[in-house]
């Protein structure tokens, strides 16, 4: 009888619990406590610390690849989604579905600033080349400088998939974390009156001009980047299925029920990667810290193109718009209207927000197609 207590202790968890283990489902439930208690971006950030909680139990075979007869846990499949690049030009359908492009269209010279904060990709591409990472990883870690994480999963999958799940949890983490990192940067550059400043109203933009968009953007782009048209041609496919009038169905269906289920399936799988012997290691540690650098740089640059503007239009630009450069679509232009709210009960950025950020998309795809093309 004692034997066999004994035999059930070992089979259990708490048998194999290591530091590393105890370590990481801590962190899994810090990021819940964040997702749920205090409502960071809990649509990503829920599925994520969810599956690096599940991941990081001892004999937990939910992620094991398959051996011989023996069939893989089921997140293995599932992130056969993101390994095979399926997942980001969905993600990219929904977000196209679900995004007014007006703004950017009524206000054109806010692709400069979706444009400037792409800086960050480029400048941790060079850092990270100097740190002695190839080319190919190199570009796959700047990506996550457009705070764009089905943009850094598309890359990183065809660049460096030995990198993927590094990538992938250090871009969805800070897309997921923009309230918390891009405030402090925001405030640091720029001045009180600067974030007071009230924007004119936008004009209003015809329906011929939301149709013809989509439409312009992807044949031109493709002609000169065909490397990005996967991500940027279901963003624009699913911008026309919004914005044309005759396909109400389709654009619910991707902006709702098509894209619930690919968030679901990409966020689990993303957090199911944070193992803790693959998260806790110098080199997954080394690019967290250089997406950080990027995202960073990005928010930075963002927000200095905006003060640029603000000083050349005499006072026309919240310098504030800038930080939505990144991309994070929402999340971003709401960050833009919380701070300027804060410093002004008057101010209204988010819709003058959503132009830079929509470019930010449009921009980390570009950036993506720039790298591989070269590379």
């Amino acid at each position: 009888m004692l034997a066999e207590l004994m035999d059930f202790v070992l089979s259990t968890g708490f048998a194999h619990l290591n530091f590393p283990q105890v370590l990481m489902i801590i962190i899994a439930l810090f990021l819940l406590y964040l997702g749920i208690a205090k409502k960071y971006e809990p649509l990503l950030l829920v599925p994520i610390s969810f599956g690096m909680l599940l991941v990081n139990l001892p004999l937990s075979t939910i992620m094991d690849s398959p051996v011989g007869d023996q069939v893989g846990g089921l997140l293995f499949y599932l992130y056969q989604g993101i390994e095979l690049g399926i997942y980001p030009p969905l993600i990219f359908l929904g977000v196209g579905a679900m995004t007014d492009f007006g703004p950017l269209i009524a206000n054109p010279k806010t692709l400069l600033l979706g444009a400037a904060a792409q800086f960050g990709i480029f400048t941790t591409f060079i850092g990270a080349i100097m740190l002695g990472f190839t080319p190919q990883q190199a570009a796959s870690i700047g990506i996550i400088g457009g705070a764009d994480g089905p943009t850094a999963i598309f890359l990183a999958s065809r660049l460096a998939p030995e990198l993927l799940g590094a990538i992938a949890i250090a871009a969805y983490s800070y897309m997921a974390l923009v309230p918390i990192i891009q405030p402090p940067i925001m405030k640091a550059l720029t001045t009180k009156a600067e974030r007071k400043i009230v924007m004119k109203q936008l004009r209003p933009v015809s329906k011929k001009e939301k149709i013809l968009f989509p439409i312009i953007v992807i044949i031109l782009t493709g002609l000169f980047l065909p490397a990005a048209i996967p991500l940027l041609g279901m963003l624009m496919f699913g911008n026309l299925l919004r914005e044309c009038g005759v396909t109400e169905r389709l654009s619910k269906t991707a902006q709702n029920e098509l894209n619930n289920i690919v968030v679901i399936f990409l966020g689990i799988t993303v957090g199911a990667k944070a193992s803790a012997g693959y998260f806790l290691t110098p080199q997954t540690l080394q690019i967290i810290a250089l997406g950080l650098i990027a995202f960073a740089v990005g928010t930075a640059a963002g927000v200095l193109m905006g003060k640029l503007m603000c000083k050349l239009t005499n006072g026309g630009i919240n310098p504030l718009i800038g930080s939505a450069g990144v991309s994070a679509v929402p999340m971003a232009a709401r960050v833009s209207q919380v701070v300027g709210k804060e410093a002004n009960p008057n101010n209204y950025l988010l819709m003058h927000a959503m132009g830079p950020n929509v470019a930010g998309v449009i921009g980390s795809a570009v950036a993506a197609g720039v790298f591989l093309s070269m590379l």
